[in-house]
């Protein structure tokens, strides 16, 4: 049940509450106040029949009847008072108010019909009931309606939260009042402009140390062509190549992580012959299963990026063999490793964590996430049940992909996994 909800229902449960206890307190004093009235005036008829029996002209005293009350009967006989009584409504007249006493040894009584009271007090509660409905179908009207814009507010700040979550930091609420609702959204703006600023501040100390980088490790690069042949030589040129490759890798992270810097050069190429073309850029041991071929248009060298970095976390972290399988415009990328971490498959790549497959500084898979973005295309990471993980490239979904195919429908994304 949602905000909305539960307000509407809170506000219309008070108003129905309120409606019922005001229609109870008028009711029971609009009743206490009837008999009131009634007794005062019956009991003055009492005492003109008391005086009319004294004087002997009888008048409208009833002399010892019979259907006179018998709780009244006794009052009166007990005790020289004068009393009054409420008949039930149960005979041909309705509800009768009576007043007696005793005179002597006969007991003077006289009687009104309460009738017109009863009728009155039953008009004055369908008024009350009706009233009280329409207050309640108001109250849940004007319910709704409060409950609608304070959950709209209360959305608007949940959904900037959320687009700040998935990496839109120019997300902002609208400042609307001065109320709690709009310190919350003035929290999210703040939290959003202090985040901001901090991931910016990492960007360029990130870039600032890979340019600085840069130049030295080129130098380490020249440096090493002009060493001796050897075991020592070989070691030194290992170790100077992947440093110049993770420099550049991270200069990649920090131009992906600027909205806007990056932007995608379009061809129409063949699917396969991107997934070839990584493959071989790779210089793994890769088998590329064409199961359906397609042309799309879309930026070549990035998606042979992704392709690239895909396969070579696969051998890098799992097990062979390794499998490129395309089906029109999905790349999968399968293998047989230990699959990918349960942090992975829940929150997506993270640069500089890899978890459970193995060590790293998580750059490969943030540079595929954030090519594809560039591109528009998807990237879906999973665990197969059979044993193994797959990374799937969807390039039909980029915006303005315009790809053809021949063949069954995404082998690679709903068909048996690659053996």
């Amino acid at each position: 049940m949602g905000l909305r909800t539960k307000t509407a229902l809170v506000i219309a449960l008070t108003t129905a509450l309120a409606a019922t206890v005001i229609g109870f307190l008028v009711h029971h004093r609009t009743a206490e106040n009837q008999q009131q009235n009634a007794r005062t005036a019956v009991d003055d008829l009492l005492v003109e029949a008391l005086h009319d029996v004294a004087s002997g002209t009888g008048g409208s005293a009833l002399v010892d009847p019979p259907e006179l009350p018998a709780a009244l009967r006794r009052a009166v006989t007990e005790r020289p008072v004068r009393a009054t009584y409420l008949s039930a409504p149960g005979g041909a007249d309705g509800p009768v108010m009576w007043a007696a006493a005793r005179q002597g040894d006969e007991v003077i009584a006289v009687r009104r019909s309460y009738a017109p009271q009863a009728r009155a007090l039953a008009d004055l509660d369908r008024v009350l009931l009706g009233s009280g409905m329409a207050t309640t179908v108001l109250g849940c009207v004007l319910g709704g309606g409060a409950a609608a814009v304070i959950g709209r507010r209360i959305g608007a700040s949940a959904k900037a939260a959320r687009q700040i979550a998935d990496g839109d930091l120019t997300a902002r609420v609208r400042r609307a009042g001065k109320d709690e609702i709009g310190q919350l959204g003035a929290a999210v703006n703040t939290m959003a402009d202090a985040l901001n600023d901090r991931l910016e501040a990492e960007r360029r100390v990130t870039a600032d140390i890979a340019h600085e980088l840069r130049t030295p490790v080129a130098g380490l690069v020249t440096a090493t062509g002009l060493l001796p042949p050897g075991r020592p030589t070989e070691l030194v040129t290992t170790s100077v190549t992947a440093l110049r490759d993770l420099v550049e890798d991270v200069l990649e992270v920090a131009r992906l992580d600027v909205p806007g810097v990056e932007q995608a050069d379009c061809a129409d190429v063949l699917v396969s012959a991107l997934a070839e073309r990584a493959v071989r850029r790779t210089g793994k041991d890769t088998e590329v299963r064409v199961v359906r071929d397609g042309t799309v248009r879309t930026d070549p060298r990035r998606v042979e990026r992704i392709i690239a970095n895909l396969v070579s976390n696969a051998h890098r972290h799992a097990a062979p063999p390794v499998v490129v399988e395309v089906a029109g415009p999905v790349v999968g990328v399968r293998d047989h490793g230990p699959g990918f971490p349960d942090a992975l498959l829940g929150e997506g790549p993270r640069r500089f964590r890899t978890g459970a497959r193995g060590r790293g500084l998580g750059l490969g898979l943030t540079i595929v996430v954030g090519q594809a973005r560039v591109l528009g295309a998807r990237v879906r990471f999973e665990n197969l049940p059979g044993g193994g993980a797959r990374a799937t490239l969807d390039l039909g979904s980029a915006a303005g992909a315009a790809s053809s195919s021949a063949g069954d429908e995404d082998a690679a994304g709903n068909g048996e996994p690659a053996p």
